[in-house]
């Protein structure tokens, strides 16, 4: 079926949700894709709204193309499991890039939350959003970092994934998708407005929410 922009996909997306009859739900939102979409099911669910920044780690000269990612508040790189052999995830150009990454990570921690941590999670039930799954690689490392803040539940809700990040993730988490197609490229074919969102719209969301 397909959206008319993140929000569209938000407002279905919290409806499904709303359903989980969640108890003391946050919502945390991957930048900046995310938020948009969080912000409807914040709004749904009578949420709080907050961000949680993970940032892909892309192959040396191929930088879209994601290898591992990374999550605040965590170490670990989570690399996937079909990084071709051709890439050394030991070697200094991924390990220079992780170094990047890992300074765009604060960058963007301190330009969307420059004066507030995260509440304690333990209370409630955290529903990580994002605009989409295609590989899931990073909502995979923000998943493993979010467990171990210990929320009460788990839940990643996003409104298209592919189907075999689906399923791996739901090892980690109660995944709510509303579509997995068949035959799943890229997840802003979904979309009819997929135009990318600025920090100052993530700005905007969060201050209104």
């Amino acid at each position: 079926m397909g959206y008319r922009d993140r929000r569209a996909g938000g407002r279905r997306l919290g409806a499904a949700l709303a359903d989980l009859k969640l108890s003391s739900p946050f919502v945390l939102a991957l930048p900046r894709g995310g938020v948009p979409v969080g912000a409807e099911i914040a709004q749904t669910l009578d949420a709080p709204l907050d961000v949680f920044v993970a940032r892909k780690v892309g192959a040396p000269g191929h930088p879209e193309y994601g290898i591992g990612a990374i999550a605040e508040g965590s170490d670990e790189v989570v690399w996937s499991t079909q990084v071709p052999t051709m890439f050394d995830v030991t070697g200094p150009r991924v390990q220079a890039t992780v170094v990047d990454e890992r300074r765009e990570l604060a960058r963007r921690v301190e330009r969307y939350r420059p004066d507030r941590a995260l509440p304690e999670l333990s209370s409630h039930d955290v529903v990580l959003v994002d605009d989409g799954l295609a590989t899931g690689i990073t909502a995979e490392a923000a998943l493993r970092a979010l467990s171990r803040l210990a929320p009460r539940h788990l839940v990643l809700a996003v409104p298209v994934g592919a189907s075999d990040a689906v399923e791996r993730l739901s090892a980690l988490a109660e995944v709510v998708c509303l579509e997995t197609p068949r035959s799943f490229r890229a997840v802003g074919l979904h979309y009819d407005d997929f135009r990318q969102v600025t920090d100052t719209e993530v700005d905007d969301l969060l201050r209104t929410a």
